[in-house]
Parts: C-alpha cells; structure tokens; sequence
C-alpha cells in the first residue's frame, strides 16, 4: 500500500514537474496566494472577464498540492454549515437564492471543464446518503423531512428497497438522494484549470511560500508582490501565514483507495450512475466509485495536529485504512479481499461556525475565500467568481448572498483548541458506536459536541 505521496488523483496523473519561482520583487494587478482551486477559478473568472489584468499566482509547491489535489471528488451543492444559519441572518429568501446557486455552480463547473477541454472523470449521478441505524435512520427522515420544504433542494427520500436497488449497502434502513452532484478526478480537474489559467496569461510561480499578507503586499520567501488586489485562497494552509493562526482550524480528512474491483462486485453493488456516496454517522464517510472502477473512501482519521499543523506529503497513520476499510467492508461485504492499493490526507479549513466566507476589505486590497470544512469541490468555483465580481467592482447576483464578507471569530489558543478538538470527535466516536450497538436515538454525546462545536 502507498503511503502519502500526495494523493492517488496525482499517483494517476503523475506529480507535475514544479514551476519556476518568483525571482524577486513584482508588481502586478492582482496577486493570488493559493494555486489550488479557489486561487485558479479566481484567476480564470478576472482573466475572461478583463483580460488586460496582470495576475500572477504563488504557490508554495505546485498548483493541486493541497486539498484540490486530494479531495473526495464530490461536485456537490451542499452550503457549507447548512442553510438554515443565514435564514437566522438573512431570512429564507436569502438562504433560497444561496442555494439556487450552489445548484447552478455544479452545472458551471461541468460546463467550463467541457468548454475548456478538461477531462476530469465527471459523472453527474447525484448525491446518495443512507441510514444504516436506527438513530440515523430518524435523524435522516427528519433531514429529508426538512429538506422537503425548500424549492430548490430537490431531495427525495428512498424506503430500503428503492435504496438498496440504487446502490446496495448492507443494513441500509432508508436513504435520501438529490440530483445535483457529480463524481470528479480531483487532480485532474485542478491541473487542467492551472493549464488554462496560463493558457489566459496568468503566471503561477510555484516553490514560492507567501509568508505574510499585508496592504497591497504578499511577502514572500522569494522577495514581495505588490498588487492592487490580494486574493487569499490558502484554505487549510492558512494559518501559516503571519497573524492568522487562529483564523480557521486545519482539520484533516483520509482516504483510501483500493484496487480495480471485478465486474461481478460492482454487479452487486449496483453503483453505476456516478452517484457520490456518503452516510449519517456522526463521524461521516464520503466515497466514490472511480472511473477505474476502484472504490475511493474517506473520513477523519487524525483530524487535527497540536498548533494548527499541517501535513507531510499525504503521509497518515496506517491506522487509519484500518478504520476506512472496515466502514467499506461493513458497507459492501463483497469488498473484503479487495486490496488498498493508496492512503493518504489533506487538510481543510474550518471556521470556528463551520461557515464559509467571501468577501474584500477594500481598504487594504485584500479579498479571500475559503473555510470550506470539506465542501469545497464546488463552493470554490462560486468563491472565485465572486471574487472576481468583487474586484471588478461589479453588483452581480452572486455578490449579494448571505456568505459574501461573513465574518467569524477565532479559534481558542493551544491548548484548548487541540484539547476540544481530540475531545469532540472522540465523543462522536462513542456516539456512532453506541448507535451501531443498537441505540434508537441520537446519542446526547454528540448533540453536546455539536453545541460545542458551533456545529448545530
């Protein structure tokens, strides 16, 4: 099994050989920090549409390296922390409209990547969630039950039968499944957006680490960019960066990916539409069947690191595929000789309301998104056109709704922050395993820890 080395997307495509560095002290229009897919969609949404700007991109390895790069490859609508935080804020219409347009942001980023030539492996078949307890199986009836009563969610909700004829997971109770998702590669999609984008003329100086954001200034380990505008797209890599290591929390998300499963499992599983795949466990798993017909699963394995660390090259516990293909082989029994052929880890950044946010603060030239907590696959195309619009100084749509400049407070000092982190998700561990003993209802366990976490 290989360990690390980025992600399995990159072991399919090859590691890029690394762009040039900046070479000194620069001026352009609009310097992006980030080459993963925030930073690129930002520069592809400026570069069409005002084509005279000089955008250049620094990246401290390669363009994908990060979370772009290793992601579960779900194109899905979910608003990050749920809508029902900006009908508090800003009222159901709002919350309506946000949704109406993750909607059509997972159409925009199937049609770019058809217009532009990128071949990511993109199937839309939807997004399947499944209750395998009884406690999930009532809090997914009341999801389906809630989401029932917006226009645009377009939920429905499947008895055992109906599920287990769409994708069969054993034990399945009831499942909920919605139209507007896709299964994507990952670093398939993110190096052919880097393509494009210098395709358009923008520069992307790689092996570059932006060490702190100020006024109109990155500075750099390799001299300072000077721009107009500053695009902060380091989303897990953000606290990194000089002053902000509070700002979001780096969680770590696993995967594992396994060997080519045979055409008699996959006649079994039934899963052959390009459904993405995920369930209602506390500590929840999300999968996909890739276009080589492997299974691709994940979920947290260690999901924080003592002061907002970051990762080594993917690198994971090996613990951690233990765990994922238990939940793989609980799920579909028929996998169990099926060999892990790759683990490995990214990071994600999460606000301390596990809501993300766009938005510019025009005194000092700096926009950003980011604080994805996982959703980012299609949230990020959204954050890049609207902060395109932002810096165009354009009132479009999109710069209205509800997340644009949400601002959150930051997380508590070490050691508290690593201390509640290791805390939550362990009690979220003794919920789900109490439930899979049998338990009917949700553990109290874990609804404390959701107040806990400003997750409910």
């Amino acid at each position: 099994m290989k360990n690390g080395n980025v992600s399995h997307w990159w072991g399919q495509v090859g590691l890029p050989t690394p762009r040039p560095a900046l070479s000194g002290d620069a001026n352009v229009d609009v310097a992006i920090v980030g080459a993963g897919y925030t930073g690129l969609w930002t520069a592809y949404y400026l570069k069409k549409a005002a084509p005279e700007l000089n955008i250049a991109i620094i990246e401290q390895r390669f363009a994908g390296y990060g979370a772009s790069g290793r992601n579960g490859g779900w194109l899905t609508n979910a608003i990050t922390g749920g809508r029902e935080q900006y009908v508090k804020s800003h009222g159901r219409d709002a919350a309506e409209r946000f949704q109406r347009a993750m909607n059509d942001t997972v159409d925009e980023v199937i049609r770019v990547a058809k217009q532009e030539g990128i071949d990511a492996d993109i199937l839309k078949g939807g997004e399947f969630n499944v209750a395998y307890t009884p406690a999930q199986e009532a809090r997914i009836r009341a999801f389906a039950k809630s989401e029932q009563t917006w226009k645009s969610a377009d939920l429905q909700l499947l008895e055992r039968a109906e599920a287990m004829a769409k994708i069969r997971v054993e034990h399945t109770a009831a499942a909920v499944w919605h139209p507007h998702a896709a299964r994507i590669q990952p670093a398939k999609l993110v190096s052919g957006l880097a393509r494009v984008v210098e395709s358009l003329g923008v520069t992307i100086y790689e092996q570059t680490t932006a060490l702190e954001l100020r006024p109109r200034a990155v500075v750099t380990d390799h001299g300072t960019v000077r721009a107009e505008h500053i695009v902060r797209a380091t989303e897990g890599f953000t606290a990194n960066l000089k002053g902000l290591k509070r700002l979001w929390l780096p969680m770590n998300s696993s995967l594992i990916a396994t060997e080519p499963l045979s055409p008699a499992v996959w006649d079994e599983l039934r899963w052959n539409k390009g459904e993405v795949l995920g369930d209602f466990a506390h500590v929840y798993m999300y999968a996909q069947r890739t276009a080589d017909d492997r299974i691709a699963i994940g979920g947290r394995g260690v999901p924080y690191r003592w002061s907002s660390g970051t990762d080594s090259d993917g690198v994971t516990n090996n613990r951690t595929a233990e765990t994922l293909a238990a939940i793989m082989h609980r799920f579909f029994p028929s996998t169990q000789g099926a060999e892990v052929e790759h683990l490995w880890s990214g990071v994600l950044g999460v606000p301390r309301d596990w809501a993300a946010t766009v938005g510019i603060d025009r005194a000092t030239g700096i926009a950003w998104g980011g604080g994805y907590v996982g959703t980012g696959v299609t949230t990020t195309n959204l954050a890049g056109r609207t902060i395109a619009d932002l810096i165009l100084e354009r009132d479009t749509d999109i710069t209205t709704l509800p997340w644009v400049n949400h601002v959150v407070r930051k997380w508590e000092p070490e050691p508290l922050r690593w201390l509640a982190t290791k805390g939550l998700y362990f009690a979220y561990g003794v919920a789900d395993s109490s439930e899979l003993k049998g338990r009917k209802t949700t553990s109290p366990i874990a609804t404390i820890a959701d107040v806990i976490t400003g997750r409910s």
